[in-house]
């Protein structure tokens, strides 16, 4: 059985936008903006080029930028994760070795993409990649954008066989699976909710926090509501987790991250540009994020100027 403690990366893993300025170029001074402002707010450890960071649309140099830019800019205050999970084990490990290189505290490597293995080869590239690193490894099961489902026992065998393989960011939906992983894993392995809808409930079956996209707006509550659980308050935990489910719900009106950027923006942090083939929000969906906007604005922690 799982510990549910967080002491190499926090509970509140943000996994953060790429800003991009009016030519679709990198803002690297965004960038810095965007990372006081996450610390400001409540997170933790910051993934860099993950999905939210439109890793797709990301060349292989931009996402080296980004991750020295965010080092700097982090000075310590917050873990830096890299995303270095390809679909070919080779690039994989050539990115995970690169991010060590260059200083990244750990990785966040998702399941191989379209070319959909089996368990044994997703067995096989995982255990590669733990294997060509020294960092901390986060596995990132998420079917519904790989194809392809890491299965309780391929990832409980990793954790077993891999000394690399610190943790799992579980996006599968399913609290049944993520249990027989916590029940079984080693005691240091751990687990984090890959959906903010879902932290609570993944919380009373063992995970340890969130790897979040609403952390941009609200890193601080959810660090109440993870801090009201496991202090035994299930009742204001279970508040917060209501009072924030249209926001969870909400951000995920459109493809991610469609429409963090545009709250972003909106409060000044950065354009909400992105490289297709995303495209921003229509009317409708703007005037529903500005509602919710409205409604969480007075629990958004800025920076100090």
């Amino acid at each position: 059985m799982i510990k549910t403690d967080a002491p190499l990366f926090g509970r509140v893993i943000t996994a953060m936008v790429t800003p991009f300025g009016d030519e679709l170029e990198v803002d690297f001074k965004a960038v810095e903006r965007l990372v006081d402002f996450l610390i400001c707010s409540g997170t933790n450890s910051i993934v860099v080029a993950g999905t939210t960071g439109e890793s797709p649309t990301l060349e292989d140099w931009e996402k080296k930028e980004l991750l020295k830019i965010v080092l700097s800019s982090a000075k310590g205050r917050a873990k830096v994760i890299m995303g270095t999970g390809y679909n070919s084990t080779v690039k994989s490990i050539k990115a995970s070795q690169e991010a060590e290189s260059l200083g990244a505290d750990g990785l966040l490597v998702v399941a191989p993409y379209y070319n959909k293995p089996s368990q044994g080869g997703l067995l096989a590239h995982f255990t590669a990649v733990a294997a060509s690193t020294n960092l901390p490894v986060i596995l990132y099961n998420i079917p519904g954008r790989t194809g392809i489902n890491v299965n309780a026992e391929t990832i409980i065998e990793l954790s077993e066989r891999c000394s690399t393989m610190h943790a799992l960011k579980d996006s599968t939906g399913s609290t049944e699976q993520a249990a027989e992983i916590a029940g079984t894993a080693p005691l240091e392995f751990r687990i984090y909710s890959g959906d903010d809808y879902l932290t609570l409930p993944f919380l009373s079956i063992g995970a340890c926090g969130v790897v979040s996209v609403a952390s941009h707006l609200i890193g601080g509550a959810l660090q109440d509501m993870i801090g009201a659980f496991f202090a035994g308050s299930i009742d204001k935990a279970r508040q917060l987790h209501y009072n924030y489910l249209p926001l969870f719900k909400g951000l995920f009106a459109a493809p991610n991250p469609t429409c963090i950027k545009y709250a972003l923006w909106r409060l000044g942090i950065c354009a909400p540009h992105l490289r297709l083939p995303l495209v921003g929000l229509d009317k409708a969906q703007k005037e529903a994020m500005d509602g919710l906007l409205d409604i969480i604005k007075a629990n958004i922690r800025m920076p100090l100027s």
